[in-house]
């Protein structure tokens, strides 16, 4: 096959579809240097900044959702509908690319719609293990749907799907041997152990407040922290841990080293949005979920119960979790057999290789279609 190979990767909205977007372009290149990809996003949405700055090319569609009341955005809905399939399809005649790849999110819509429509390979990859609604409309078009979970054939044609896990960021696969540098990077003793607290780039409140409420415990149970609080909580945060400084309870706004982050924790409590997940199952770390309740179809919930029906973290629901999260804590910390027992079942789950499977996918649908036209 060509090395020279033209890509087109859709889709963005969240870090939780950006992130995975730029892992396939990344694997992409390793194998083909000499290839070219186009990532085609929603203006005005955060794709727009992230994918630029990994180095590669955007183009922004006219593109949103529909909002749950009446409003002049749903108004424009069908007209922007419209814009984007137009534009869509300038960019896949002028562009040219030998197969189309959506991650979700609104402009994977009009993209792979297009890319069907001119008969280019099209493969989707859903992160999550209830699909966003894009990808349900898309995936009986469509060559390949990737994924991450087992029984997603009761949302797409069983033929189609490969389980291929979610990418994650590469310097997080091996984290092994970091214990010590972060450990220091943290400024945190070796002797106790370390509860890394994350709730998502943008924070979550709950989580927040549940941990703040329990300081004290957590100090005196000889728990240190990590604790990822997010813009709004920062400044309360910061202030309530200071008298706890110097018994290893560290607060930050955002953790930009994740991989020290993870390598210094003994056990973490997180959102449950697919990333999230996949990173925790790569690390094998014991977690603890709390499921955001503000994400559309509660998918956040189904993510960590595919976990949890194999003992492999444990659930709290949000609305518990001012009421339980602390004592769920402590009792963990202190129950060694069970933090091994979810170590071991959440490892099971890791897709080390995730990108790479989905970039051979890929290529495995040039190959039949090079095969049909021959």
């Amino acid at each position: 096959m060509h090395p020279d190979l033209k890509f087109i990767i859709s889709g963005g909205g969240t870090g939780g579809h950006i992130f995975p977007a730029i892992a396939i372009a990344d694997a992409l290149q390793r194998k083909f240097p000499q290839s070219e990809i186009l990532f085609v996003g929603a203006n005005g949405r955060m794709e727009m900044e992230k994918v630029p700055s990994a180095g590669y090319r955007i183009i922004g569609l006219w593109i949103s959702g529909l909002q749950r009341r009446i409003t002049a955005q749903n108004i424009l809905f069908p007209i922007k509908i419209v814009a984007s399939m137009l534009k869509a399809c300038s960019i896949i005649r002028s562009f040219k690319p030998d197969a189309v790849i959506g991650v979700g999110g609104y402009a994977s819509g009009p993209t792979l719609r297009a890319a069907v429509a001119m008969e280019i390979p099209t493969i989707i990859q859903e992160q999550n293990s209830y699909p966003g609604i894009t990808n349900k409309i898309l995936a009986p078009k469509v060559n390949k749907i990737c994924v991450a979970y087992d029984n997603m054939d009761k949302y797409f044609p069983k033929s189609s799907i490969v389980i291929t896990g979610n990418p994650v960021r590469q310097d997080i696969a091996n984290i092994s041997d970091k214990r010590d540098e972060a450990l220091s990077f943290f400024g945190l003793r070796k002797d106790g152990q370390v509860m890394l607290v994350v709730g998502g780039s943008l924070g979550a409140r709950t989580i927040n407040e549940s941990i703040l409420d329990n300081l004290d415990m957590f100090a005196g149970n000889g728990l240190q922290l990590i604790w990822q609080t997010g813009t709004a909580f920062a400044e309360k945060a910061v202030k309530a841990v200071k008298p706890y400084e110097n018994k290893g309870l560290r607060t930050s706004t955002f953790i930009t080293r994740m991989d020290l982050a993870y390598a210094a924790a003994d056990l973490v409590v997180s959102r449950a949005g697919a990333i999230a997940i996949s990173e925790l199952c790569l690390v094998g770390k014991p977690a603890i979920l709390v499921p955001s309740p503000n994400v559309a179809e509660d998918h956040q919930t189904k993510n960590a119960m595919a976990l949890v029906q194999k003992n492999a973290a444990i659930l709290i629901k949000d609305s518990e979790s001012r009421e339980k999260l602390g004592e769920t804590i402590i009792s963990l910390v202190k129950n060694n057999v069970l933090k091994e027992q979810l170590s071991i079942n959440i490892r099971q789950l890791a897709f080390p290789d995730a990108a790479d499977h989905i970039a051979d996918e890929i290529i495995s649908c040039l190959k039949i279609k090079t095969n049909k036209n021959n």
